[in-house]
């Protein structure tokens, strides 16, 4: 023990001894690597960053009133956009411009990819896991560098305003078609009552057939919001599909219906349908109860849409982000239809029921009300799908801002480049120089 002990110490003091007799030699090599890693850090081409902060909002193409209501909260894809929006800004929509637009050589732009510049100059963070992106760029210069980081942005939102108008026009086009067939059968419903009315001599029921059918009324509104809901559905399906092409997505190729969680939640959600229109029955819409039985019945529509997301995501591996949030609107607008024909009938049924109630009437008096129902109904259908179209196209017109500039593209300053940096060089250089002197004055010692 006492050996190795002085065998260390000997060690050392030959290797300083070396080192001091050696000295002009080991001056030079860590000089020598000194003045290498410094001629470097001044040849390489230097590199700037700019930072752009963004945060995200969600928004995009759907009808809004009653039909948006059940989208967003149950319907309607539930995941933040925030993941898309990054893989989005990589696209060759937005980074092929700004490739176009660098001031260098046309060889080397040339094979230069979207793919390529987006891994090399481009860095998007999702900071803390909130809808706030920090996109930075890297360019050769200050300009270069903010150039690449305000693209970026730019580029993004005018392509996200062009898809959003495609999808709004689309919607308002399919809209427009079933507010024609609407309003085509809200004419007949009333030429038919009118003519029910003249013929028969009817033209007001007793008080008594009027708290029938005000207790009725539940029912025939939640059957007209339902209907709403499908033809309003039906057209963003038809959207959907219109910009998607050739890929063919819906429910019943995913056997989405065969999946035992969904069957359960249609189940619960079309039981809270039939729950809530009875507890309407008897309550205004500020009662406790009604208010309770909303957020349940929204609850489940938003587990329904989580669950029908995994199911389109698990079966969809490698499309891009723009179609996968197609097909997942798509695929949820047709579940959405088939809940809501599945509730209508279970309303209808709990309905049908309840006008038992009116058998005591005469004939005459139950077909002025079943017709004054119908006639209601459809008129409130046709209003509707009027306002939900209106609305898209206000939404139409305006600019679709998906993100929120919070920081613009800052300067980088032409002396404080992110590589190569002067001290980090030079202390990797003075580093490399001490290993390769302490190297040399081993060998010598050994020699």
């Amino acid at each position: 023990m006492e050996n190795n002990a002085q065998d260390k110490k000997i060690d050392f003091a030959n290797l300083w001894l070396v080192m001091k007799r050696k000295k002009k030699i080991c001056v030079g090599i860590v000089g020598s690597c000194t003045a290498v890693s410094l001629a470097i850090a001044l040849v390489l081409p230097p590199t700037y960053e700019s930072i752009t902060t963004v945060q995200t909002r969600v928004t995009g193409a759907g009808v809004s009133g009653d039909m948006a209501a059940a989208m967003r909260l149950g319907l309607g894809s539930s995941t933040s956009p925030t993941a898309t929006y990054s893989e989005l800004m990589k696209s060759n929509a937005v980074l092929q411009p700004i490739i176009d637009e660098l001031d260098r050589d046309e060889d080397e732009k040339r094979y230069l990819t979207p793919e390529s510049f987006a891994k090399n100059n481009l860095k998007i963070e999702n900071i803390k896991q909130t809808n706030i992106l920090k996109v930075t760029a890297k360019g050769r210069t200050p300009e270069e560098a903010q150039m690449i980081s305000k693209h970026v942005v730019e580029n993004f939102l005018v392509m996200m305003t062009d898809m959003n108008k495609e999808t709004q026009s689309l919607l308002v086009q399919f809209l427009n078609e079933r507010v024609e067939v609407a309003k085509k059968e809200a004419e007949e419903a009333r030429n038919k009552f009118a003519t029910y009315q003249k013929e028969h001599g009817i033209y007001s029921p007793n008080e008594q057939a009027k708290i029938a059918v005000n207790k009725m009324n539940a029912f025939d509104e939640a059957i007209g919001n339902m209907r709403v809901q499908q033809q309003a559905n039906q057209a963003k399906v038809d959207s959907a599909a219109a910009q998607l092409g050739d890929i063919n997505a819906n429910s019943q190729s995913l056997k989405i219906n065969d999946n035992a969680n969904v069957q359960n939640l249609r189940s619960k959600i079309i039981a809270a349908e039939v729950d809530l229109v009875g507890l309407r029955q008897q309550y205004t819409e500020e009662n406790p109860n009604v208010i309770k039985a909303e957020e349940k019945l929204t609850a489940l529509k938003q587990n329904l849409a989580q669950e029908v997301n995994a199911l389109v995501a698990s079966k969809y591996t490698t499309i891009n982000p723009t179609q996968e949030s197609l097909i997942k609107d798509q695929v949820n607008a047709q579940v959405a239809i088939e809940v809501s024909k599945a509730s209508e009938q279970a309303v209808a049924k709990r309905r049908d029921e309840k006008a038992k109630e009116l058998d005591d009437f005469p004939q005459e008096v139950q077909e002025y009300m079943n017709l004054q129902r119908d006639t209601v109904i459809k008129e409130g259908i046709y209003t509707d799908l009027i306002k939900q179209m209106e609305n898209n196209k206000i939404r139409q017109a305006m600019d679709s801002m998906d993100i929120q500039v919070i920081d613009e593209a800052n300067l980088p300053f032409v002396d404080q480049p992110v590589w190569p940096r002067k001290k980090i060089m030079f202390l990797v250089g003075a580093l490399i120089g001490c290993l390769l002197m302490l190297i040399y004055c081993i060998k010598n010692i050994r020699g």
